[in-house]
């Protein structure tokens, strides 16, 4: 793994990372504060990871680099967390596991998870003739490549402070090998999240993320560490062209540690790799149907729908139709949809994308309230406009170009009619919390910088 990822990992492995968000709403002019729990996640490597082998029955493989998991010899991996500074409850955990950068290590089943309530054994002593009992199946992995990250919850085993172990076994005779924790920077990790969200739900996030050679996106990452919610991506979440390697070492190492609780959204970027199959291997079922691109979800009173502007869009498209019946079939009350290229933009380097005017008009055509893109690296907020881009107070929809998840900063060209707020040289996510029939904005800045927007809008 490159040089970076391993300093991001250590920079934040048993650091808790907190803010306490306040949710400002704009009405009448009245302001008036929301406070919000403040929410943190914590990252714990293995304290103790091996192996056993029914072959070798009084081998110790504890001080190895690999961790192998086979039904022929039965190989099984055992892995120990120590977690410490765990004041809130924990809302989330999720094992990270990372297969080793040698071809055997690919398997077509990368084994099943079980907890083990014996966590007194030692990675030095443990042997197949002495191994613990094996508990409770907490999940499992189907196939998995070599030198890529792989996540399993284990949120209903890990209470707060404590010791715990886990097992990962297969019965398929094609073994899997992951990295153990004397490879450092790849080694098993326990990803906690802890701190209640009160009050309404918050859907958090930006396009145009990570690369390799910035920073931009380690400094995004650190705001969703505080932020409570689910995560969008509005897009080219990888730089440059979104292979599986890019996710795993550019991605992965910063705004991966939230994938479990993100809703993905693809770029161009993402499909330089022919069919996004990067995009789609890295994301899985978060991603909706593979290959596809487009899919909806519910949270609270409000419909969500990720969209793909990298496929066929136009009147009659099975994107176009597919959208269509599913607003048809909603009953929420508030409806938010988000793709890449924006319909709207005043950006320098990206032209307004009137291809896009289809499924503005069939959300327009429901009543469909808020539309996130990205593809401009910068932040512009627009009045609610009809699909031609006229001001529409009754029942236009808000645009919010949020391209400023870390990847690099763009200029603004001629500002377009009913843009409203612009940034281009500040890093941050943008924040809703979604109301049973409104919703608040809060573009939340990285450390160092100033720049921020927020209010408030009824839903249709």
């Amino acid at each position: 793994m490159p040089n970076r990822s391993a300093a991001i990992i250590a920079a934040i492995i048993g650091v808790v990372s907190t803010t306490i968000a306040m949710v400002v709403v704009v009405s009448a002019g009245n302001v008036s504060a929301a406070p919000v729990t403040p929410a943190a996640t914590t990252t714990f490597t293995a304290t103790a990871d091996t192996y056993v082998q029914d072959t070798t029955p009084t081998t110790n493989y504890g001080t190895g680099t690999q961790l192998l998991v086979d039904g022929s010899p039965v190989d099984r991996t055992f892995l120990k967390f120590t977690t410490t500074g765990l004041v809130d409850p924990v809302t989330s955990a999720v094992l990270r596991i990372h297969t080793d950068d040698v071809q055997s290590a690919s398997s077509p089943a990368g084994g099943t998870l079980q907890a083990v309530g014996d966590t007194t054994w030692s990675e030095t002593a443990m042997t197949w003739n002495n191994q613990p009992t094996l508990g409770t199946v907490l999940g499992s992995l189907g196939s998995v490549a070599r030198n890529t990250w792989y996540e399993l919850n284990v949120t209903s085993t890990i209470t707060g402070d404590g010791t715990f172990s886990f097992a990962l076994s297969s019965t398929n005779k094609n073994n899997a090998i992951y990295d153990s924790r004397e490879t450092g920077a790849t080694a098993a990790q326990l990803v906690v999240t802890t701190g209640v969200q009160t009050g309404d739900p918050v859907f958090v996030g930006a396009g145009d993320i990570a690369d390799c050679g910035n920073t931009g996106d380690s400094a995004t990452a650190a705001l969703l560490d505080g932020i409570a919610g689910d995560v969008y991506t509005l897009g080219d979440n990888v730089y440059p062209n979104g292979t599986a390697t890019e996710f795993s070492n550019c991605y992965d190492p910063t705004w991966g540690r939230h994938k479990a609780r993100t809703h993905p959204a693809p770029g161009n970027h993402d499909y330089n790799t022919s069919g996004a199959t990067g995009y789609f291997g890295y994301f899985g079922a978060l991603a909706g149907p593979s290959g596809v691109g487009y899919y909806s979800y519910d949270i609270g009173s409000w419909h969500l729908i990720s969209l793909n502007s990298e496929v066929a869009h136009g009147v009659g498209s099975t994107q176009e139709q597919w959208l269509r019946a599913d607003l048809a079939a909603s009953t929420k009350p508030c409806t938010v949809a988000y793709w890449h290229k924006p319909r709207f933009t005043s950006g320098a380097t990206h032209a307004p994308d009137t291809t896009m005017t289809p499924l503005w008009q069939a959300l327009y055509d429901f009543n469909a309230d808020l539309v996130l893109s990205g593809h401009n690296h910068q932040y512009e907020r627009f009045a609610p406009q009809d699909p031609n881009g006229n001001l529409d107070t009754a029942r236009g929809l808000r645009e919010f170009v949020a391209g400023t998840g870390g990847e690099s900063h763009y200029s603004f060209a001629a500002t377009q009619p009913n843009s409203e707020v612009r940034n281009g040289d500040t890093f941050g996510v943008l924040k809703l919390t979604l109301h049973a029939n409104s919703y608040d904005w809060q573009f939340v800045p990285e450390a160092g910088k100033t720049f921020t927007d927020s209010g408030t809008t009824s839903c249709h």
